[in-house]
């Protein structure tokens, strides 16, 4: 036999013993659609925080303001009630002395007496007062999702959270668009 009839020959029977294989392999493989179990679905959030200022009312008590900064009034009333007591007490040149003694020291008293009167008087009025506070909440930006086809897990991303137990794989990438719940559907 010619060395090319035995190559020929050989090429050959590989070719078809390669096509009977190929033709076994597409049978071994399931048919129909593939799905991979969704094992984990994670929500992914972060915090917020909004300022917002809270104002209240609150009533505030203060010194009244006087009307006589310098206690004139009280002077001139203690020292003509003072100048009044001293007048009654001694005679002749004494007399002149006690009614001076008495208007000074009654000026001085009335003075004070107008002093501690004022600083007790106070004016209550309301006044607004505000505080900025921060709310604080969790928002979700997305979902960790993990699924399990083959013996292999993997984990995406998602915009929002898959409502099934599977998902379609279409050349062993998960659709998310087409998830099957297990009670609708019970292909595997």
């Amino acid at each position: 036999m010619s060395k090319s009839i035995i190559v020929g020959s050989t090429l050959a029977v590989l070719g078809l013993g390669g096509l009977a294989f190929g033709a076994w392999q597409v049978q071994q493989q399931p048919q129909g659609p593939r799905y991979a179990d969704i094992t984990d679905v994670t929500p992914v959030t972060r915090t917020v925080q909004t300022p917002r200022e809270v104002c209240e009312d609150v009533v505030v008590s203060r010194q009244a303001p006087t009307r006589d900064p310098h206690s004139l009034l009280g002077s001139a009333a203690g020292a003509v009630v003072g100048g009044l007591i001293g007048n009654q007490i001694g005679g002749g040149s004494g007399k002149k002395i006690a009614t001076v003694a008495g208007a000074v020291g009654g000026g001085l008293a009335g003075r004070e007496v107008q002093r501690r009167i004022e600083t007790g008087q106070t004016v209550t009025t309301t006044e607004q007062r505000c505080q900025t506070i921060t709310d604080s909440h969790q928002q979700t930006v997305g979902y960790d999702v993990s699924w399990h086809y083959n013996g292999v897990t993997q984990t995406a991303r998602l915009e929002s959270a898959p409502q099934g137990e599977r998902v379609l794989l279409e050349q062993g990438q998960p659709q998310w668009g087409v998830v099957v719940d297990e009670a609708k559907h019970d292909e595997a």
